[in-house]
């Protein structure tokens, strides 16, 4: 089955020598500007979203990004051997997982375990397990959905293409890294054997606003100089919504805030918690009159930040 070459950094639109920062800067951007929530065209919205996932989750780990990089011009001949060194292995493409076939291939942290050898001892035997990554929007993971997922392979007895369709069900609070079983629908057996099962590998989608923690939930907050030392209030977005969020005076550069019960669901009626990192940022520029004031402060302030 053939695989079609994703180029990552033209997706992000950077550099192929672009900084963590630069990519994170730019998934940022296209990800605020694509997300399914504020877009017209959802549908449309939801394939570039995750095409924006998938180019970070390879340019933003270090590992991966060597090893795309290495590719280069000749990824079709490392597309020669399967994924997880599985030689002689039957060749598998998913649907509906939010993943490309591309990425499947490379950077899946799944295998596929091939059928047994051959021989008398061999004539019946259990299909082999599937494993492959599923993207799960933080959107999903809070409030659980049916994903239906295609799996297509080529029998290694008949060499016929053969398609598999079914629904899986995403529960309310799926953490990152979770691992669905779905029973019976891996390889198929060998001489009336069973089939093996599709293990699937829950990956929480990059969002713009947040990360996770388990069932914590993470928002960076930019807060400008004066808000640290007055304190005020301020509103931040959450997946139920806006949250007015009280900043105290004296507050720190990466000092954390936390709101509890407004994470991802981790029971039957509980939730992990959000959690605020302050990130204090400094103005690129300033006016006359600003210079002037903050160098008034600095002549009339008793605050040392250093003792000798």
């Amino acid at each position: 089955m053939s695989v079609e070459f994703k180029d990552y950094y033209t997706t992000l639109g950077v550099a192929r020598d672009a900084s963590e920062a630069d990519i994170k800067k730019a998934f940022r951007k296209l990800a605020r500007k694509h997300h399914p929530d504020v877009a017209t065209d959802k549908k449309a919205a939801e394939e570039k979203f995750k095409e924006i996932n998938e180019a970070h989750e390879v340019l933003s780990d270090p590992e991966k990004r060597k090893k795309y990089d290495q590719l280069g011009a000749d990824w079709q001949n490392a597309g020669a051997y399967p994924r997880g060194g599985h030689g002689g292995g039957p060749d598998f493409q998913f649907g509906g997982t939010g993943f490309s076939d591309f990425f499947e291939q490379f950077f899946s942290g799944g295998s596929r375990q091939g059928f047994p050898g051959r021989g008398p001892a061999a004539r019946s035997r259990r299909g082999g397990d599937v494993e492959g990554d599923l993207l799960v929007t933080l959107e999903e993971a809070m409030n659980g959905t049916i994903r239906p997922i295609t799996l297509q392979s080529t029998n290694p007895q008949t060499g016929a293409t053969e398609k598999q369709t079914f629904k899986v069900k995403i529960p309310a609070g799926v953490t990152d890294g979770t691992r669905i079983r779905v029973a019976g629908q891996g390889q198929a057996g060998l001489g009336g054997g069973a089939s093996g099962d599709l293990f699937l590998n829950v990956r929480h989608a990059a969002h713009p606003e947040f990360t996770t923690d388990g069932a914590d939930l993470i928002h960076e907050l930019d807060i400008a100089p004066w808000e640290g030392v007055l304190g005020g209030q301020v509103s931040v977005p959450s997946l139920d919504g806006p949250i007015k969020l009280k900043i105290p005076a004296g507050a720190e550069n990466g000092q954390q805030l936390r709101v509890r019960g407004r994470g991802l669901p981790n029971g039957k009626d509980t939730r992990g918690d959000f959690y605020v990192t302050l990130n204090l940022v400094l103005p690129d520029s300033i006016s006359d009159e600003e210079q002037a004031l903050w160098e008034k402060l600095r002549d009339i302030s008793s605050f040392k930040p250093r003792s000798n």
